[in-house]
Order: structure tokens, then sequence, then C-alpha cells
């Protein structure tokens, strides 16, 4: 079968993955005279393990190739399933496969294309989560797929445990002691001072060795009530089923606790409904938490022993009332009149809705695999405020990109830009030259273009849109009077979905970036203009003519190469294939050093974009929302760590990575990547809560687990941004703790192994220093059982 599949692949494509893999017997899947694929048999029904693309055969030899054509093994799986098997349709479980990420065409592909060649003709059904539009659209585009989309795993606040929770009880024992007993404070401060710095929060929180006591008392604070504010995943989403219980309930309130469409009557805040009916003058989504609470404290708020003296604690209660209310345990008071129209809402619509997920998930693929129409439906987050995303088990839809970015979408570039500069400058004690931001189409489809519009604040540019249709027609450069400070000279990495999806904003970026830089009066106030220049001459002065000195020193986007995809890393991180920063970084601009924009449609200029990268001095990333977060995708340590490693390794100095958090757009906020690890880290990857949820989930959670180390140790490597006491937190909770080591043994023997040798990997590069003793003797038994 595979002999008559690959004799009617075309003859380019037989010729390269000959070229690059050699024989069909020289494959690892051939053995015995035959293939030996992933696949059981199931009467009329097949199930397999997608192959690797093939990077893992011959990581050393290929992880420079960012279009790697698929090995034999890989073709003859498909060969199986399309010649031997005969299947009728594919299904594909898991965002995202492969299949649509290998070389050929964005779109409209050839027959000379992979996934067209590997595929065919076949009927493709692809379950998909709703909030990933992105990559759901790059598989209709280059693999023919109809998406039946899913909800995403439910959410749940992160709250308290273990020497948190030991640790806000004494901060609230200091703050009671404060006005009864001043005796006490000394010893409180002393205890929770020493108890944050034995489990490093105060690394975490940014304590300085300056900072008077209640400085640092005030900051520990205020991070604990950050931290159990934080939403979090709460086990996995089942394809075909819809949460229950607790799961429903938390889900509802989730999806209930933004604004949604213009923020009034059943569209309102679930908890800001709650806190203008109970008399708060505050906004409990836009506050400091930490803050003490002055105003009224009612007695449906009063439940419990636990103390009452901040904000955090207000938004505390107030998430509780809405978790009662929407759970039945409670009945709202009749004079509510913000709050009953979201319960009714919540009630008669949202509920059913959500309801009504599962079952419209099964019926929408068995729709697909009968030859039927499954019906359209829209994407995005729905805890960012997307209802209109629900019922999941439809094909979605992504955005019209003729109107990217919006309106809405430059409102919070423009914040984030501006609360990033000033957060810049209170780090670094000036303003920023040069900023590097890593983009990707799927985030700005969801949000309408919060990272384009972001760097077109920086440097100072304003799109302009069709009044009407609200398409962008041009940009308008804003002069630096209006701006406030100097512009941004911004270098801007697109994944390779970005390029497909965004040309027009790709010409957009480039556009503004090189009218920004042909202004010639503004000095100081424009580095990228001086810049420009001074790169224009020197090339000039090497022999290159002025037009092509002014293109060439305008090149600003850099992405992957025409056809391919990804940043380049994931191999030499899973197959320890690299020693140094210079290898990363090698990596790193081989995949990434393409330049568009200015008539280049993905020239190679890697000493271009290593010019580029050499100046930066911060690194960019937004986060858009809290459905997902950085220690459970690979792509974040490839693209924001990548390109951290890179930095940091042409210009010798560590760049400042900002990691932005997005997900409450009318409230964007500030933080470094570092802050965001300490967070996850405590608020999800340790946190009991989390692991109860995905031990739900027998081997696929012992799986989570793993992945989630995985990406902790690509950072440490990549962004040199893990501190000793985050590989200690999650070495406790997966290793140390009896019950969670069992679970992951007996559930995926493999992925325990893979643990051990991952904090094993950490210890001897360096990244971790282990606390306790103990760490060795037990890295040593896992790692002998797993020998043996």
């Amino acid at each position: 079968a595979y002999e008559l599949f690959f004799d009617s692949l075309p003859k380019t494509v037989q010729t390269e993955v000959m070229d690059r893999w050699g024989s069909p017997k020289d494959d690892s899947f051939f053995k015995e005279g035959a293939f030996h694929l992933p696949l059981h048999r199931l009467g009329n029904v097949a199930v397999g393990v997608q192959p690797a693309r093939g990077y893992n055969i011959d990581p050393v030899g290929s992880y420079h190739d960012p279009d790697l054509v698929p090995p034999h093994g890989y073709l003859a799986f498909y060969a199986w399933i399309r010649q031997d098997f005969g299947a009728q349709a594919v299904i594909h479980f898991g965002k995202h496969g492969n299949l649509e990420w290998l070389p050929g065409k964005a779109l409209a592909l050839s027959e000379t294309c992979y996934p067209e060649a590997v595929l065919g003709p076949l009927p493709h059904l692809y379950p998909f989560i709703v909030n990933d539009p992105g990559e759901g659209t790059q598989a209709k585009r280059r693999a023919q797929a109809v998406v039946v989309d899913h909800l995403t795993p439910p959410l749940t606040r992160a709250e308290s445990y273990g020497p948190l929770r030991d640790l806000e009880q004494l901060v609230d024992e200091y703050y009671l002691a404060s006005g009864m007993d001043p005796r006490r404070l000394k010893l409180l401060s002393e205890q929770i001072l020493g108890l944050s710095t034995s489990i490093g929060l105060d690394k975490d929180v940014g304590i300085a060795a300056e900072e008077t006591e209640t400085e640092s008392l005030s900051k520990i604070d205020n991070y604990l009530c950050e931290l159990k504010e934080l939403q979090i995943r709460d086990g996995l989403h089942v394809f075909g089923a819809t949460p229950e219980g607790r799961l429903r309930t938390d889900l509802l309130v989730a999806l209930t606790r933004l604004p949604r469409f213009d923020g009034t009557g059943e569209h309102a805040s679930l908890i800001r409904a709650l806190a203008a009916d109970l008399g708060f003058e505050f906004d409990p989504l836009d506050c400091i938490l930490g803050d003490e609470w002055t105003g009224a404290k009612p007695e449906i708020l009063n439940g419990g022993d636990t103390p009452w003296r901040t904000n955090g604690d207000t938004v505390e209660r107030l998430e509780d009332l809405a978790q009662a209310l929407v759970g039945g345990d409670r009945s709202p008071d009749p004079s509510w009149t913000a709050t009953l129209p979201v319960l009714d809402f919540v009630r008669d619509s949202l509920g059913p809705t959500v309801l009504g997920c599962g079952p419209a998930e099964l019926d929408g693929l068995m729709t697909g695999l009968q030859g039927r129409f499954v019906a359209p439906g829209a994407s995005g987050a729905p805890t960012r405020g997307r209802l209109d995303t629900l019922p999941t088990g439809r094909n979605f839809y992504s955005v019209d990109s003729r109107s990217v970015p919006t309106p809405a979408a430059w409102q919070l570039g423009w914040k984030s830009a501006s609360l990033l500069i000033k957060r810049y400058f209170q780090d670094h004690g000036e303003y920023p030259k040069r900023l590097a931001l890593s983009a990707w189409g799927t985030a700005n489809m969801r949000t309408g273009g919060d990272d384009i519009a972001q760097a077109l604040a920086l440097m100072g540019v304003k799109p302009q849109w069709d009044k009407q249709s609200q398409r962008v027609t041009g940009f308008e450069v804003l002069p630096l009077d209006v701006l406030g400070r100097p512009r941004v000279d911004v270098v801007f990495r697109v994944s390779g979905f970005f390029r497909d999806a965004f040309p027009a904003q790709v010409d957009l970026l480039d556009s503004a970036a090189r009218a920004v830089a042909a202004i010639v009066d503004e000095g100081d106030g424009n580095p990228l203009a001086r810049q420009v220049a001074q790169d224009s001459a020197a090339l000039q002065s090497a022999g290159a003519t002025e037009e092509d000195a002014q293109r060439e020193a305008g090149f600003r986007i850099f992405g992957s190469k025409p056809g391919a995809y990804g940043a380049g890393l994931q191999t030499l991180i899973d197959e320890k294939c690299w020693e140094t920063d210079e290898d990363l970084s090698k990596a790193y601009v081989a995949w990434g050093g393409y330049a568009y924009g200015g008539g280049a449609e993905g020239a190679a200029e890697q000493g271009v974009f290593e010019a580029r990268l050499k100046g930066v001095q911060a690194v960019i990333h937004n986060q858009d929302n809290r459905e997902h977060d950085i220690l459970d995708s690979d792509d974040y340590y490839q693209f924001e760590g990548g390109m951290a490693a890179a930095v940091r390794h042409l210009s010798g100095e560590q760049p400042g990575i900002y990691h932005n958090d997005h997900s409450r757009p009318e409230r964007p906020r500030i933080g470094t990547l570092a802050e965001e690890v300490g967070r996850i880290v405590r608020a999800r990857a340790a946190n009991p809560k989390w692991i109860e949820g995905v031990m739900r989930h027998g081997y696929k959670g012992a799986f989570e687990v793993a992945a989630t180390v995985d990406y902790l140790f690509a950072f440490a490597a990549t962004a040199r941004v893990v501190e000793d006491h985050h590989f200690d937190q999650l070495f406790e909770a997966y290793l140390e703790d009896n019950r969670v080591r069992e679970f992951i043994e007996q559930n995926n023997p493999d992925a325990l192994g893979e643990i051990a040798d991952r904090f094993e990997e950490a210890i001897d590069r360096g990244f971790w220093h282990p606390r306790s003793n103990s760490v060795g003797v037990l890295l040593n038994r896992l790692r002998g059982s797993e020998a043996a």
C-alpha cells in the first residue's frame, strides 16, 4: 500500500522525501519488512496516534530546517488510512496536530503541498477548542477541516492552600493585632517575612532590601489577594460532556464575571452588579486588592470567621455570593435591581446553553460524519465576554481581517502601550528605545488586533477606519506633543499563521514604521528614524544603492520562512541537543529571520534580524485570556523565551521581559515574565485544586503534570526567569507527595520517568539548586526504577 501511495505522489515530493530521509527501509517505523504504525483497528473504526514530524529522528541535523518534509513513516501512516483501511472520513482529535503545519502554501494548496499530498481528498472532521480560531482556521485552510468546536476547560478561582494559607492567616493576625495588641507586631512581622523568604515568595513579590517593613508586608498582602482571585483551569474538558455540579457553577460565574456588549442589564458583570446592589463604591474588577476595606459590611457577606479587612476580602465574599446564587444555594434579594437581570440571564439563557454544549458537540460530529452541513458559529474566549461563541458543536469562523485592528483593540493597545512605557521607565529610569514584540495570529483573531494596535501605539501611529464599515483604511502619525513621550522602535516577530492570516496588517505595520522612520526633525524623540538613517548610511557605504539601503534598514517585521511555521526551539529542548545560549539563538534566528514588508515576502535576512535583536532592550508578549497559561503550551517558551535567549546572546545582556495581561480589556495589566512564572507556579501548577482536577483524567492528567514541568524547565533554559523555589514547589507537589506520585506512576509511568529526567536535567544544567538533600535520593530511585 505504501509503495502505491508513494508512487502516486508528485515527483517533486518523492524527490524531497528521498533526499532528506533516504529509502523507506531506513525509517524507524520500518521493521521486519513492513511499517509498524501506531494504529489499532476496531471493526470499521481505526484509532491511531499521529506520528511526529521527524525532528526527533535527527534533531541535530534538522533543527535548523524550518520546512522539514515528513519522513516515510509519517506518509505510511496516512497511506494505510487511505489505501489499506480505506477510510471514508478522518477525525483529528486534539488541538493541534501537525498535518496542517507541514510545508506548503498558506491556502489554495497544490498537489505538491504536503498537507494535500498526505491527506488527499478525505473528508476531515476536527474537534477544536472554541477559543482558538487561528489554529482552527489553519486546519480549515490547509487540511480541508470541518471544525466541530468544544468548550474550554472549566475555570475556577485559585484560592489559598498550604503555606500560602498559613501566610495569609499570619498577615490577617498582624493587621488585627495592630489595632488591639501592638506588642505582638514584631514577632508576627518576623514570622511573615521569615515564611515568605523560606518559600521564595519574597522574590516573586519583589521585596527589595531597602524597603521598609510596612512596604514589604503591604506587597505580600496584595500578592496573596491576587493569587487567590486568579482564574485557573479545573481539570480538562471532555468532548461531548457538559460540566456538572460545582464545575458548572464555577464556569457560569467565570462566564459572567466580565461585562458583555454594553455592560448593562443582563450583560452586566455579575460581580459588579452585586457590588452595586450592596451599595459598594468600588469596582471589584479594577481595584488594589490589598488596600484596606473602608466600606460597609452587609450581613449577607459576613459568613464564617475569616477576617474582612481588605478589598480582596470583599471581592472574595462577592465571588462566594455569586457562586451561591448561581448554584441555587441562596436566593437573591428582590431589591437587587442590577443583579436580578444577570441571574435571570444565567437561569433562562446561559445555563441551558452551557448545558446543551456537550450533546451539541457530539451532534455536530455525527452531523459531519453523515455528510451533512455543520452549522457555523463564532469563535473566541468565552470568559472574555464572548458568549456568542456558545453553544459549541459548531463549525467556527474567525474574524473579518479587513477590520483589524478594531477601534476597541486600539483603545486597549493604546492604554497597554502607555502603561508598558511607564513600567519600563519605572524599572530602568529611562524611556525604551527599541522593544521586540512577539505576536500570534490566533490571539489577534480573538482580540481584533490587540498586539497590532499596541505596536502602532508604541510607534505613535493611530489607525484610521471607514466610519460605516469600520474597516481599516490607513493610519495617522501622531505628533510628539500628542504622545507626550518619545516614539519606540518596534521589532515585530510574527508567527507563521499571523503572516498567512494578516498580510494587510503586515503591510500596515511596515508602512507605519517606514513613515515614522522618514520623519527627520524629531531628534531623540524618534529612535526609529535615527537608527534607520544610521543603518542606511552604513549600507550605502558598503556599496548598496540608496533605495536598497533604505529598504533593508527599514525592515522591522520578521517571521518564519514562507510555507513554514514555528520558532524552532522545541526539538532542541525536547531532545536535549543544545549547550549554550548561542545554540538557542541560532535556532531562533534561523527559523524567524525572514523579513516581511517593504516589498519583501519572506526574504532570508537572518543577519538583519540579528542586528535588530542585538539592540532590543525588552521583549514583550501579551496574553489575552486566562483560559490557558504560560505553562501549558510550548509556544510561549519558544516565541517569548526564544526571543529573550537570542537577545541575551547577541547583546550580551539579559533583556527586560514583559508578559502583559489583557484578559480584562478595560484594564490591561503590565507585568514581567518572572512575575507571571511565580503567579502561575503558585496559583495553578503547585495548587492541589488544579492537581485534583487533572487527576480526574487518568493518563492525560499525568501528561499535563509532566508537560508543566517541561515548560517550566524550558523557561529556565530560554528566558532565565525561573528561580530555585519554583522548581522546589513543583517537585514537592508532584514527586514528594506520595499520592500524586503514585497517581502518575499508575496512570502514566512514562510521564513519571520524564518528570524525573527533567528535574535531573535542571540540576545538571545549574538551573535548580534544590533546598532539600532528599531530592537527589528520590530522583535516583525513580530513575533507577525506570531503567529497571
